[in-house]
């Protein structure tokens, strides 16, 4: 029995590479978030600054910029669900708010999280927190249940201007779409997924925007296979085996320090993506 999941929802997720839903927080919690995404985190992209260098955006490791978002993704009920499929040491390698307007056309293909991150062991969960209601209409998240068990797939690009991720990389198998399964869920709801579990999701055709946060959290004995030295957050436990810099926490909202590290952290990142190019579908 785990601190969140019981043993038949462990055994669901080691069998299917997803386990859903699962209460987070109260919807009056989520509606603050949801809230405070809206003030902090509206420009999908950073404009360039007046040295030409790329700002990174504040859709992508928010936790670094924000207490708020420090604390989401700190919350208890979500650790506490992570640690029962990956154990009690974990850190924080990546987060992006999903961000889907009301009846746009944007989607995400077929793919393995697993492919672009550059971890070994592949133990990385994402848990995906709801902030607006995710649902068929809104293009929630769909899982093929089992696909985990393939191991890495390959993976191909795909030019597509409607596609959510940067180089449009979509599984290059014939994915059974007549057996997956969308992940329902209401604000404050979170599903988990395994890194190598297939998932796609639809565009938004319904009335209201579609946002969640997907936060990728790894064990602290995961590592990085590329050369460039990356940065993560410790959450939970200990860093006993120190394949990452642990970021510092946010003080100050967007302050000169909390920008400082965020802008570090998602260098080294983009740097990582040049010698581990699949990386690149992530920025």
């Amino acid at each position: 029995m785990g601190k969140v999941l019981d043993d038949m929802a462990i055994a669901r997720y080691r069998r299917d590479g997803y386990v859903t839903p699962i209460q987070g927080v109260s919807a009056e919690q989520a509606e603050a978030w949801h809230q405070d995404v809206r003030r902090c985190c509206g420009e999908a992209e950073r404009p360039v600054s007046d040295t030409g260098i790329r700002q990174p955006s504040t859709r992508v490791k928010p936790y670094l910029l924000f207490p708020w978002a420090a604390d989401l993704v700190r919350h208890p009920a979500i650790l506490d669900a992570v640690e029962d499929v990956i154990g009690p040491d974990i850190l924080i390698f990546h987060t992006t708010l999903w961000w889907k307007a009301a009846g746009t056309e944007g989607f995400v293909p077929w793919h393995q999280d697993a492919t672009y991150f550059g971890l070994a062991p592949h133990e990385h969960v994402t848990a995906w927190l709801a902030l607006t209601p995710s649902t068929l209409e809104s293009g929630c998240v769909t899982v093929l249940p089992g696909s985990h068990k393939h191991g890495q797939l390959p993976h191909a690009d795909r030019k597509d201007p409607r596609v959510m991720l940067s180089r449009g990389q979509s599984v290059a198998v014939e994915v059974e779409e007549r057996a997956a399964v969308p992940i329902l869920l209401q604000p404050g709801q979170f599903s988990l997924h395994d890194t190598l579990a297939l998932h796609s999701s639809a565009p938004n055709r319904s009335n209201h925007d579609r946002i969640g946060l997907g936060i990728s959290y790894i064990p602290a004995r995961v590592k990085h296979v590329g050369p460039t030295r990356l940065s993560a957050t410790l959450v939970r436990g200990e860093n006993r085996h120190d394949h990452f810099d642990l970021e510092a926490r946010p003080r100050a909202e967007a302050d000169a320090a909390a920008r400082a590290t965020h802008a570090d952290s998602i260098g080294r990142f983009w740097i990582a993506s040049e010698s581990i190019p699949e990386m690149k579908l992530v920025h």
